[in-house]
């Protein structure tokens, strides 16, 4: 399993999923700054040009959350994702899809200061919203789903300590900051962010 790797992209995500999975994997890391992302080798890899992929042997993942849950699904016995079928997975499946296709396009819109759309013809609708979902999803205790960390966890968790690290919530909620600190505190998130490339 090859993991397509720059600390300074949506890769520090997939690599702490991999890090609370514990699974062997290769890091490769891409190096934005010279262009690997614009090579033909990579390109074949992941067309989008972007990081992070993952690699299983003939099949490629791309995007942070469809990583993340393959990841999940591959090794069961982790118990990073609720059972197929179950109440908890379609909870599961909400946080798992939200950051990407809701939230963080607001926040990009917000950054750019667009603000003459149609709010209610766009996916991710307005910030009003958007900020009512963050508050209505953040767990007040525990995790996503419960008790038990999973990857949801890690992606919509992942999400919120990024908008928090980059300002997009310049004032978070108590809920919120206390939900990024349990985050912030798992071991494998802190050892993603080491400096380690392998």
């Amino acid at each position: 399993m090859k993991h397509y790797f720059n600390p300074m992209s949506r890769a520090i995500t997939t690599r702490w999923m991999l890090l609370e999975a514990d699974v062997p994997h290769e890091q490769v890391f891409v190096d934005i700054t010279n262009g690997d992302t614009d090579r033909a080798e990579y390109r074949a890899v992941n067309p989008m040009g972007k990081i992070p992929a993952l690699l299983d042997g003939d099949v490629v993942v791309t995007e942070a959350a469809a990583i993340c849950a393959y990841i999940a699904d591959k090794f069961p016995e982790k118990g990073l994702a609720p059972a197929p079928g179950t109440p908890a997975r379609g909870s599961y499946y909400r946080y798992l899809f939200v950051p990407g296709t809701t939230l963080e396009p607001m926040f990009t819109i917000a950054s750019l200061g667009i603000k003459d759309y149609p709010a209610r013809s766009v996916g991710f609708g307005d910030m009003e919203r958007c900020l009512a979902t963050i508050e209505a999803m953040t767990p007040e205790t525990g995790w996503a789903i419960g008790d038990r960390f999973t990857a949801a966890d890690v992606v919509f968790g992942g999400f919120l300590d990024m908008a928090v690290q980059f300002a997009w919530l310049p004032t978070p909620s108590a809920k919120v900051s206390a939900y990024v600190g349990r985050v912030r505190a798992r071991p494998a998130y802190q050892k993603s962010r080491t400096s380690e490339n392998a």
